[in-house]
């Protein structure tokens, strides 16, 4: 970033919040690397590296500010408008910070070479992807160190160091302390909490009651709810070594911090790297509405007002669970979704403790459903969920998805090809292109994805084209303006109503 040191070192004195994760600068006068909004001290101009990323910073030799905390700085996606092998690459390393052990897994994901993928990383991020791992796991560590009561040994396992010595050995190397004198600095922390709290920052504006509104219209009873501005949910996810465990969340709004504050029972410590890489996509913390700005603006055009900085396109935390939803939501209200969905979570959704009122079920998985379908007692799925008031179609393309997932013929990570993915949708008997495009929109993060035959749509933009309104071709027409942010214009749209 040698290149543009000029324009950085003026966001830096000037405390640029909108750069704020954006960049990092290492000061070579004291070792150490800040986020552009740090309250230290100014440093000089000749003192100062700029960094692209924190791995980056440490890759130079540079250990984290401990006062304005290099991991609470916001992240961008990795999986943007312009996806690249390296920012595919960053996603699972993020996601899977707790499990990974080497390059190897990344590169079998991506259906490349690992020489490949360490090329293109370093091009990138100007860190190599164990590097960044290494980073992710040791900012992780530090935030939980600082914020939580959890134990050093607890820390060292929840960020993925798999002992405590490689984490002290590391943490050592690296910073230049040892987590114990971390832990000294933070002991009014409450230590006998069953529960522990993160910070997760976003690029501001955010609109959080338009996020939190959408998630209310679609929670399903007994698995997640909003209340009193929070967000509550069940997780039931499987831990490196095969095991499931359960347990709860809670995301609630900081906006004095730009953040987001997650609260997650203890249970859930084995996974935690996943839920909060699950939480991100999400509530879509990673988004710049800045890259946004300048196509879907123009919106403002059609009618003031229709298209809002800081809109985010919620994702998914689970992807068979929200890929389920849409398949029920198919030419039905979104209330009468949700009523199809809480049956099915009453009926096969096994119970589960939270001590949370309201979060009593976790939402069948693929397993569960092929288990309906397996077993020769039980006839055709179709005959258990018909009951329920699921059609014959709807039961069929559910069965389907489920086994697609188990067999691994489907991929809804974030990392697979979303175009792929949708065409592998739409083969499935039952899901058609709105149901498939909705699927990549929320479950993939797909930034580019326009509903046009969606009756929201079409009543978003009434009365701005022809007098019976435009048909799904005039807007998908209309909507190659606003390439590669189309589903951000669809959840404008549909919050306009």
């Amino acid at each position: 970033m040698a290149d543009d040191q000029d324009r950085l070192y003026s966001a830096l004195v000037r405390r640029d919040g909108r750069l704020d994760g954006r960049f990092f600068v290492g000061v070579s006068s004291t070792g150490v690397y800040c986020r552009p909004v740090c309250r230290a001290r100014r440093p000089k101009l000749e003192n100062c590296v700029f960094f692209r990323t924190a791995a980056a910073a440490e890759r130079a030799g540079y250990r984290p500010c401990l006062a304005c905390r290099p991991e609470l700085a916001p992240r961008l996606a990795g999986v943007r408008a312009s996806a690249t092998l390296a920012s595919r690459a960053a996603v699972i390393l993020e996601e899977s910070c707790g499990i990974l052990e080497d390059l190897k897994t990344v590169a079998e994901r991506l259906g490349r070479s690992e020489r490949q993928v360490r090329r293109a990383f370093m091009e990138e991020y100007q860190a190599t992807p164990i590097q960044h791992l290494q980073t992710c796991r040791l900012l992780l560590a530090k935030s939980l160190l600082t914020d939580t009561s959890l134990s050093v040994v607890e820390v060292a396992m929840a960020a993925g160091f798999g002992s405590l010595r490689r984490f002290n050995d590391l943490f050592k190397k690296r910073y230049g302390l040892v987590p114990t004198a971390l832990r000294r600095k933070n002991a009014s922390v409450d230590r006998d909490r069953e529960a522990l709290e993160v910070t997760l920052s976003y690029f501001p504006p955010y609109r959080w009651d338009q996020i939190l509104g959408f998630l209310a219209a679609r929670a399903i009873e007994g698995v997640e709810k909003v209340e009193n501005e929070k967000y509550f949910r069940v997780v039931n996810l499987q831990t490196p070594d095969n095991q499931w465990v359960q347990g709860w969340l809670s995301v609630g709004h900081q906006p004095a911090l730009n953040a987001l504050l997650v609260t997650i029972g203890k249970t859930l410590l084995p996974v935690l790297p996943l839920v909060l890489a699950r939480v991100r996509h999400l509530f879509d913390l990673g988004q710049d509405p800045e890259a946004i700005f300048p196509t879907l603006s123009p919106l403002n055009e059609l009618r003031p007002g229709l298209f809002e900085p800081g809109t985010r396109l919620p994702g998914s935390f689970d992807a068979f669970e929200t890929a389920l939803r849409a398949i029920l939501g198919q030419r039905i209200t979104i209330k009468g979704a949700g009523g199809l969905a809480a049956r099915l979570v009453a009926a096969y959704g096994a119970p589960v403790q939270t001590g949370i009122p309201g979060l009593t079920r976790v939402f069948p998985g693929p397993r569960d459903i092929l288990a309906l379908t397996d077993d020769p007692r039980s006839g055709p799925l179709d005959d258990r969920l018909g009951p329920l008031g699921v059609t014959t179609i709807q039961a069929r393309a559910i069965g389907s998805l489920a086994r697609a997932l188990f067999q691994g013929e489907i991929d809804l990570s974030l990392w697979a090809d979303p175009e792929m993915e949708m065409l592998k949708l739409q083969a499935i008997a039952g899901i058609g292109p709105w149901t498939a495009k909705y699927i990549a929109m929320r479950v993939l993060g797909h930034p580019d994805v326009f509903l046009e035959t969606d009756l929201g749509i079409r009543k978003a933009l009434a009365g701005f084209g022809p007098p019976k309104g435009f048909s799904p071709r005039e807007l998908a027409g209309l909507a190659e303006a606003w390439r590669p942010w189309r589903s951000y214009a669809t959840v404008n749209l549909w919050n306009s109503l």
